[in-house]
Formats: structure tokens, C-alpha cells, sequence
């Protein structure tokens, strides 16, 4: 349980970051006893409790609230849930819910009173108690009068039928009065309400960003409960918890990380014959961790989501890495251009035009200051969750004895030994003038991604729990510096062989991703990138420099004679790096009336000649198959081509670009 330890840790570092998130697509960092809702409906009110007005909350933003919870609320489970303390749904707060027509849960049917009941209840004892908000004093005040029902409909908030029923679904006869309701929930009946309470001196008259409010609930809550021994994460007698947070990795996710509930089932295995002996765990921590764990994810993790029942995309494979002292660490799931906050640039903004070589400098500098901020003491703890089904969430990796310096090493020596020049990271930037979007495509030197990684290995298309389970092999790789698989670098180098499989785009993606990881794999050779290593002379990588050079030349000359079809290169790709010796000649041979067509190609003959010259005779004539490294030797001769059909090739070719 060491896990829930270091969240609570963390949680004690970063509460002054308690509250709304200054970005409105992450979770905030809630309250103990607090929970989020999507509001759906707006009631102001005064400091005696009468009624204002009220506004339907359509802004999907801003309808995120922040609300007191109990235990059992928190968690909100079976026929007869437990209502939440302040903000709620009408059948909850609203007296006169019955009789506009509301129908209430189905625990409730028998006594449709009960659920306000039990909210008066709770309120009034709240009120009554030394930790009283004056804000929710009017709330109890409002809601005795029994009258939000007919309010929300007199400010036509709410809709009621000729009977003066609450409408089930919109009266299409009044379809130009587009009633808002209906436009943030199906069902009347289900609006979730939350408060402003207009108080004389009050600067905040929103209860759900009302701070001192939180605290007022947090002390009357626990005022309630008393301490039972004992907490095993710190170690004293506190009020322990079974009901802990769900919706962990994304809102709707109801997979737990500690669940008690199956008393009947095989939880327990006749070890234990209560779950408060198998697990005791104090209420506080386990809000203060699972809070701390659902902001860390939010904010700097990474979810890899896969389609579940009926196609809907459901949470998968989850992976943060957090310092416990709340400082900004890297991801280990992002590529080295993520890394440069590249993902976070808005789409108006226009692309680094820096070269390649410049985001491997840039990426260097980054490393540096993240060294600086967080020192060689700070801990940091990586964390994998995965889910088997629907209820149950477990952790499937799981490091925390790393300091800050071990950590970025591991996360550099990763970006150091597995890069290679990439160009399939793109951006839609909209012009300023046009208004439209343009895909700009921005070259890096780094590593690739891990799911981009999986992608290669597997193809695009392959199975979301494969490309999960790829992501998982590979995150030790990145934290504990393990060797990458074996089998992951053969599938990517068949692949990227098997050019005419694919389209362009992607074979191109595959090939670069393919030279990283066989990079990475052999780490004790000094491959260079950037250009054409003219000293190695091993047969795989002339191999591959003779196959890209008969590639460029009939491409040049199909452009020439305005064809669009493949090069024989291309073509016998997958054949030549099986048997390279006997598939050559047939390509050589292939070329003659493409050296005719570009003026005898003096250029690309002579580079062929030079090539054939660095083999070993015997080596040359080997038909063996070639490993990986034959792609390495292609990648960079093609890379060296293209530029010197942009600066430095002889006339004759370069007017036929």
C-alpha cells in the first residue's frame, strides 16, 4: 500500500493547488469530503432564503462543480442512493418534486419523500452544528419552503405539461422557444441544481468555489464520525473508510483501485471476516490520495483509451510519473517533440521552424532545467493502471524508489539511444487571414512514442488492448532502462520492408521508427543519422544504401515522364532484404531506361560504383538475409539525396525536380 503513502504525501505538498484548475480541460485538485458533478441548473437566492432567480447552466465548462459529499454519497451505489449534502438533483431537494410529477429512484417508490427528508435531515444538522455556513443556512431556509419546483417553472426553467406535470421530452409544438433544459439533459426530472446565495459582505456568492465553505463541511463531517484504530497508512486511530473514489482515470470511469463490496464472492477467501481487517484505511487519506492520483492523471498522465462494448471508447492502460513534492517532471510516454511542448501549442499559433538538429538542442537545455528545478533528492514515483473489467482497477507497474537525477537520466539515456530523425508529427495551424487549416509536418531528432511505437510494430490498425500491452512492455524499458524487446524490433523492421503494404505516409512513419528501435537494440554501434556514415562498410548497410539510390533514380525518372506508380525499389523491398545478392541484380538491371531518361544519370551511376566499391566480394555475393541496419543505411541515404536534390545536385537532375 505504499502507492496510497506517497499519493498522500503528495497531496500534503500540493495543497495550496486545492481548487478549479486554471485549465478548463483538467481535473482540479478537490477538497477532502468533495466531489465534481455537472450542474444543470442555477438557483440564486439571498441570505434569508428567498428565491432570486435561477439560470440553466449550459456552458459545458463551467457546469464542472465542485460539491460537499459523505461517504456514502461519494460512491453513489444501489436502489435508495444517499443524496449528497448541498447541491443535488430535484428529487432530492425540491419539496414539491412529487407532486409536479417527479418519479423518484425505485428504492424510493414506497416513500417518494424520503430522499428530501434525508436531505433536510443532514442540512439541519449541519446548520445546527458550531461549523454553520451562513450560505447554507439560507439553503435550508429556500428548500423548507417546498416551492423549487414551481419556481424553476414560473421562470420557465422548468416545463410542465397540460396537466402541470413536468414534461417528459420537449413539446415540439413550442419548438421556437427551445427551451435550454432540454438542451443540457434528456430528462427534466434529472437536473442537478447548485447555488449562489447573495450574502450582505460576501466577495464569493457561489457555494461551490466558496473555500471557506469547504472547510466548514470538512470539520462538521468529521465531527460526526468516530476514530476506530487504525489507519496502516499512518499509523493512527482514525475514522476508516470501505467507500472509496472511482471515476480514477476519467470522469464515467467506475473502476475502483480498492474495493470491498463483494462480501459474498472471493474477496475475502476466509482470511478475513470483515473488509475493514483486510484493508484499514483512514477516510482522509484515502480522499486525500485518490483526489491527489485523479489531478496527477489530469495533469501529466497519459490514458490510453480503447473501444469497449458497443464501440465507445472506455479508459485503458493509464501511466503518471509525479514528484512527490508536487514539481513538474516529463512524461515517459511522450516522444521527444511532446517533450518540447509541442502537443500544447495552440491551433493559431505558428510551428517552431527550427531544424531538426535545433529541437535535439532544445531537448538537451530542457533536460537541464528540469535537473535544476528538481535536484538530486525528490522522489519520483511511476505508476501503470490497467482495468480487467468494469468495477476493478489495478496497478500493473509500479516504481517509486527513483530520485529526481536517476529519473531524468533514465528518461534522457531513453530520448539518447533510441532517436533518429522523424517526420510524421504534424499540426493543423489555421491562418490568421483565411481562417482555414493548414497540416504543417515538423521533423525531430528524438524517440518515438511509445503508442506511436506499438503503431509501427503492429500497424495503425491493430487491436486497442495489443497497442496497450506494447505501451506496457515498453514503460520499463523507459524507467528501469531495460533492453527493448527483441520481438518488437524484428515485427517493426518486417514491416517497414513490407513497403508496398502501405501508404506512403505511414510506411514512411514505420521506416523511421523502425531505424530508432534497431538503434536502440544494438546501442554498443555508433550509427549516425544526419547524413551518410561513409567508414562503415558493413554489408547490411551498403546494402541499403545501393537500394535507396536505385530508388531516387527511377523516381526522379517516372516525375520526369509524369508517372505515378511505385519504383521497382519499392516494389521489391520485402524480396531484396531477403535475398539481397539475387534481388539486386534484377533492380540494377531494371534501371537502364531510367538513365536514359534523366541524360545517362552520370551522378547516380558514379555513387553506385562508389558503393559497390566498399564491399567485401565475398559479403557482396552472399545472399543472406539482411538485418535491420540495411534500413538504417537506406534511411540516410535517401535523407542525403534529398538534400542534395535541393543544394548540391548536378544540373542535369536538379532541373528534373
Amino acid at each position: 500500500m505504499s502507492w496510497i503513502q506517497k499519493l498522500y504525501e503528495t497531496y500534503n505538498n500540493c495543497k495550496d493547488s486545492v481548487g478549479y484548475s486554471t485549465d478548463e480541460n483538467k481535473r482540479p485538485l478537490l477538497p477532502i469530503c468533495h466531489m465534481t458533478a455537472q450542474a444543470h441548473i442555477e438557483i440564486i437566492i439571498d441570505q434569508d432564503g428567498n428565491f432570486l432567480d435561477a439560470h440553466v447552466v449550459t456552458d459545458k465548462n463551467d457546469a464542472t462543480t465542485i460539491i460537499p459529499c459523505t461517504e456514502n454519497s461519494g460512491g453513489k451505489a444501489g436502489i435508495k442512493p444517499e443524496g449528497h449534502p448541498l447541491c443535488e438533483k430535484l428529487q432530492y431537494i425540491a419539496g414539491d418534486f412529487v407532486k409536479y410529477g417527479g418519479s423518484v429512484t425505485v428504492g424510493f417508490a414506497k416513500d417518494p419523500e424520503e430522499p428530501y427528508r434525508n436531505y433536510i435531515k443532514t442540512l439541519t444538522g449541519w446548520c445546527k452544528s458550531e461549523f454553520a455556513h451562513p450560505k447554507v443556512v439560507a439553503v435550508l431556509k429556500y428548500v423548507k419552503k417546498k416551492k423549487v419546483i414551481r419556481d424553476l417553472v414560473k421562470r420557465q426553467k422548468l416545463f410542465v405539461g397540460n396537466d402541470g406535470k413536468l414534461l417528459a421530452k420537449r413539446d415540439r409544438k413550442k419548438e421556437k422557444s427551445a427551451p435550454d433544459i432540454f438542451e443540457v439533459i434528456g430528462l427534466q426530472k434529472d437536473a442537478f441544481v447548485r447555488w449562489k446565495v447573495e450574502v450582505s459582505g460576501a466577495l464569493e456568492t457561489k457555494v461551490w468555489k466558496d473555500k471557506t465553505l469547504w472547510e466548514k463541511w470538512m470539520q462538521y463531517y468529521f465531527s460526526t464520525k468516530k476514530k476506530e484504530p487504525l489507519c496502516f497508512t499512518t499509523g493512527k486511530d482514525d475514522f476508516l473508510t470501505i467507500q472509496h473514489p472511482k471515476y480514477i482515470r476519467a470522469k464515467g470511469d467506475g473502476a475502483k483501485l480498492i474495493s470491498s463490496n463483494d462480501t459474498s464472492g472471493f474477496t475475502f477467501r476466509g482470511r478475513f471476516r470483515t473488509a475493514e481487517q483486510a484493508c484499514g484505511v483512514s477516510y482522509e487519506v484515502s480522499q486525500k490520495a485518490h483526489n491527489a492520483l485523479i489531478w496527477l492523471i489530469s495533469r501529466q498522465g497519459k490514458v490510453f483509451w480503447a473501444k469497449g462494448n458497443g464501440g465507445r471508447k472506455e479508459p485503458g492502460l493509464t501511466v503518471v510519473a509525479w514528484a512527490t513534492s508536487g514539481k513538474t517532471i516529463p512524461k515517459p510516454t511522450d516522444d521527444s517533440l511532446s517533450f518540447l511542448g509541442f502537443d500544447e501549442l495552440p491551433d493559431d499559433e505558428p510551428l517552431m521552424v527550427s531544424t531538426a538538429q535545433d529541437i535535439a538542442i532544445k531537448f538537451k537545455n530542457r533536460m537541464l532545467g528540469y535537473a535544476s528545478e528538481l535536484g538530486n533528492t525528490d522522489n519520483i514515483v511511476v505508476m501503470g493502471l490497467d482495468s480487467a473489467s468494469k468495477g476493478r482497477l489495478a496497478i500493473t507497474y509500479y516504481r517509486e524508489d527513483l530520485t529526481g537525477s536517476d529519473f531524468l537520466k533514465r528518461i534522457e539515456s531513453w530520448h539518447k539511444t533510441c532517436e533518429w530523425i522523424h517526420d510524421y508529427r504534424y499540426k493543423d495551424i489555421q491562418d490568421k487571414e483565411t481562417g482555414k487549416n493548414k497540416r504543417f509536418f515538423q521533423p525531430f531528432i528524438g524517440a518515438p512514442a511509445p503508442i506511436d511505437i506499438a503503431e509501427a510494430v503492429y500497424g495503425k490498425k491493430a487491436d486497442d488492448k495489443l497497442k496497450k500491452t506494447t505501451v506496457a512492455r515498453l514503460l520499463p524499458c523507459i524507467v528501469d532502462g531495460q533492453q527493448i524487446p527483441r520481438d518488437l524490433v524484428e515485427s517493426a523492421v518486417r514491416r517497414a520492408c513490407n513497403r508496398i503494404a502501405m501508404e506512403e505516409w505511414e510506411w514512411n512513419k514505420t521506416l523511421s521508427i523502425a531505424c530508432s528501435l534497431y538503434k536502440k537494440y544494438h546501442t554498443k554501434e555508433e550509427y549516425i543519422m544526419d547524413c551518410v556514415d561513409q567508414e562503415r562498410k558493413t554489408r547490411d548497410y551498403l546494402y541499403g544504401r545501393l537500394l535507396a539510390i536505385a530508388d531516387r533514380l527511377e523516381g526522379l525518372a517516372l516525375y520526369k515522364a509524369k508517372e505515378k506508380r511505385d519504383t521497382n525499389a519499392a516494389r521489391y523491398m520485402q524480396l531484396f532484404a531477403e535475398h539481397p545478392h539475387k534481388t539486386w541484380r534484377q533492380i540494377e538491371l531494371s534501371l537502364s531506361p531510367y538513365k536514359a531518361r534523366l541524360g545517362g544519370a552520370h551522378f547516380y551511376i558514379s555513387l553506385i560504383d562508389e558503393v559497390m566499391c566498399k564491399f567485401a566480394p565475398e559479403e557482396f555475393n552472399s545472399d543472406k538475409p539482411l538485418s535491420g541496419e540495411f534500413l538504417l543505411g537506406y534511411h540516410c541515404q535517401r535523407a542525403e539525396l534529398w538534400k542534395k536534390g535541393k543544394d548540391e545536385e548536378p544540373e542535369e537532375t536538379l532541373n528534373e525536380e
